[in-house]
């Protein structure tokens, strides 16, 4: 899928693609419709209201959104994207600091991504990691980490990541374990317990 127009910001951004499908900045407007897609492709008790509020305004530097929606001819939601701006979000245990290639002030985060199974294969997600890319980098950071879900099937999620440009940094296992055990995140593979496992990755931001 290729971008038609041209990278718009005054309120937000805007991509126009093929499909006319939009890619659009996330607003509150768009909150119940992306917690009830997030949780239907990733698991029960994924995501909140709460939590999303919060991951919103972890992307937000500068006046600039790096979170994502994509939007049909219907002004339905069929995906989104969630990313935190560098500076705003804390490492943790799966964090292998060491083997970045950029400092962790300079490292944004993509929290979470998600695409209506109809819509898929189709460079819907594609498009938004290039939307949050370049807000990322208007915002100051040179590249980004993210966990990608290796259970996905077909291992699809780590595929679409390495196509994208993104590096392996170092496998974590039952990476998303302590969700079901704190927080009653239910996987759509393993059920009330994950076992899944995440790969660290890293997409390193091109310059200018």
């Amino acid at each position: 899928m290729q971008l038609t127009g041209c990278l718009i910001y005054k309120l937000h951004y805007l991509f126009c693609l093929d499909s006319n499908v939009q890619i659009s900045e996330l607003t509150p407007a768009f909150f119940p419709a992306v917690v009830s897609l997030a949780n239907a492709i990733h698991g029960d008790n994924y995501l909140n209201h709460a939590s999303l509020v919060a991951m919103h305004l972890q992307g937000i530097v500068k006046g600039i959104n790096a979170s994502f929606v994509a939007i049909d001819e219907q002004q339905q939601l069929i995906g989104y994207r969630l990313s935190f701006a560098a500076g705003q979000w804390q490492p943790d245990r799966w964090c292998t600091e060491a083997l970045w290639p950029v400092p962790c002030a300079d490292m944004a985060y993509f929290k979470s991504v998600g695409v209506s199974a109809g819509q898929r294969g189709k460079g819907v997600a594609s498009s938004l990691l290039q939307a949050s890319v370049a807000a990322l980098k208007q915002q100051g950071a040179k590249a980004g980490l993210a966990h990608i879900w290796r259970e996905s099937p077909g291992n699809a999620a780590q595929r679409y990541f390495s196509y994208a440009g993104a590096v392996l940094v170092k496998v974590h296992p039952q990476r998303w374990r302590h969700l079901s055990e704190t927080a009653g995140y239910y996987c759509p593979i393993c059920g009330a317990l994950c076992n899944c496992s995440a790969a660290e990755m890293v997409l390193t931001f091109s310059a200018g």
